[in-house]
Formats: structure tokens, sequence, C-alpha cells
């Protein structure tokens, strides 16, 4: 029992940091930034299986909160899309390393959908039919909805998630076991805007701007997606998806104001993030929206 504890504390810490090889500045889109960001997602996999995840058992009103939460069906469905979207994506790109941390980055979105799958059979969720996930005609376009939303999404999340360990929302157990699957998103991020930065700096001129053009696309999508989200919200009385990000604090009973909220969020993203290599990229724009929107906030 004792190694097994050893080895799971190893693997959790080979997760959480991880310096590359090479010494000195790294030029980003150069041939060294990329295998270090790829390298980055390849060694910091935590080879932990769903199928054996030992779920903790639950008083009565620890299990009345979980099975009441409004989000399971929606983030079952996210990473199943978000898993087809990124191997999809993986099998248009020939350059061996990035193609090998792609194939592994749609194999961690598979796995946790195997994880909330678990989870909710674990405790009695009962979950609408999935639908299918068929793969997407436009790689690069499923590529970048996929990891924006996730820069939105888990920045969020990661507050949350604070926000429930603090509160008693969750048993401690099961915020330990779910855990790696929080900070598996942060790696996610990491890989995902730094691959961007390196995309735009090994385009053409020409293609730099249409690929711009097709971020910016993309983020007019994410707001749209987000607004109907937000009204379907009002329709139904229902909490889905990012609205649950935006507005969860209070839906996991914490009393916590926007601008607390927000506070927490940041200090939660730079805290994942803290662990790799510095000379790798951040996600900046979420942030730097998140701290302009603070500004006009009572604390």
């Amino acid at each position: 029992m004792t190694g097994t504890v050893a080895a799971i504390e190893a693997s959790d810490f080979v997760m959480r940091n991880w310096t590359a090889g090479e010494t000195g500045p790294v030029r980003i889109g150069s041939p060294e930034h990329l295998r270090m960001f790829a390298q980055m997602l390849l060694d910091t996999h935590n080879p932990y299986k769903p199928a054996v995840i030992d779920w903790p058992k639950l008083e009565p009103d620890a299990l009345a909160r979980v099975t009441s939460l409004p989000i399971w069906d929606i983030a079952v469905q996210t990473e199943g899309r978000a898993s087809i979207r990124v191997k999809t994506f993986a099998a248009s790109v020939e350059e061996p390393l990035l193609r090998q941390a792609l194939e592994l980055d749609a194999d961690e979105e598979a796995r946790h959908k195997v994880v909330l799958s678990k989870l909710v059979e674990a405790y009695g969720v009962k979950l609408a039919p999935e639908p299918d996930y068929p793969a997407p005609k436009h790689a690069v376009w499923a590529w970048l909805v996929t990891g924006y939303s996730e820069c939105i999404d888990s920045f969020f999340a990661f507050g949350l998630f604070e926000t429930a360990r603090r509160s008693g929302f969750f048993p401690e157990e099961l915020i330990e076991t779910f855990e790696p699957v929080i900070q598996e998103e942060a790696r996610h991020i990491l890989f995902f805007v730094n691959w961007v930065a390196w995309r735009r700096r090994n385009l053409p001129v020409w293609r730099r701007l249409t690929f711009r053009l097709t971020e910016i696309a993309v983020w007019a999508f994410l707001i749209y997606e987000r607004i109907g989200i937000a009204r379907g919200l009002d329709e139904a009385g229902e909490m889905q998806d990012a609205n649950f990000a935006m507005q969860g604090s209070s839906a996991i009973g914490v009393d916590l104001s926007p601008a607390e909220l927000i506070d927490l969020c940041l200090a939660e993203n730079d805290r994942r993030m803290a662990g790799y290599d510095k000379r790798l990229l951040r996600p900046t724009l979420t942030p730097a929206l998140a701290r302009f929107a603070r500004r006009f906030l009572k604390p």
C-alpha cells in the first residue's frame, strides 16, 4: 500500500512540475519551442486509470449535493466532443512529435469523459442519452474552438473547484479523487496557447492574417454560444456549460461576489501554471479580460 501511495504521489508531482532539458532562451516559433511544449504534455502525463478509481462513499447530504448539480450531462458531452475534435486535428498533423502530443491530448479528453461517466455511475446520477460525436469537417476550426473553450471554461473551473474545496461542498476525498482531471486541463491550456503562438510564427505573412481572422471568428462564435446558453438558462431554468462556470459559486453553496470569484480564479490559474517551465507562454486573454472586468466590480 505504501508503495502504491508513493507511486501516486510521484505521478502527481511529475504532472504538476516540469522543466525542459534545454537551457537558455527559447525563441517562440522555433523547433526548440515546439519540442518544449509538445514534450511538456507527454512528460507530464499521469497514467491513472478511470476504471480503477476508488470513488469514496458519500454521506447522504454530500451525495444529495453531488447528484443535484445540473452539470453532469453537459460535462460528459463536452469531453466527448473535445476528444473527437482533437483526435481529428491530430490526424491532419504530419510533424511526429506534435502529432504524438495531440493524440495524447485527445486520449486524455476521452479519459475525462470516462472519469465523469464512472463518477455519475458510482453515485447514481441519471444522464440523458448521449448524442453521437461525429468527426468535424474543419479540423483546425474545431481544434481552435476546443482550445479556446478550455481557456475560458477552465479559468472559471479552477476557481469554482477551489471554492468547492474550501466550502466543504464536496468531501475532501472526492476533491482529491477528481483533482488530476482539473490539473490536466491546465496542461492542455498551456499546450494549446503555445501551439497557437508557434503556428502563427511559422505561417507565411499573408496566412497569418487569415489565421488571426479565424481566431477572431472562433471567439465571436464562443461569445455567441455563451449568450445562447445564458438565454437558455432564462427560458428553461437550468444552468449548463459555461453559464455554470460563470454563476456556479451560488450552486455550490458559497456566497462569493463576482469580484471575489474573479480574484480566486486568477490566483488559482497562476498556481496551477506555476510548476511548468517559465519559458512556456501562459494563457493571457481570458485572465486579461477577467482583470479588466474586475476593475469595474466592488471588492
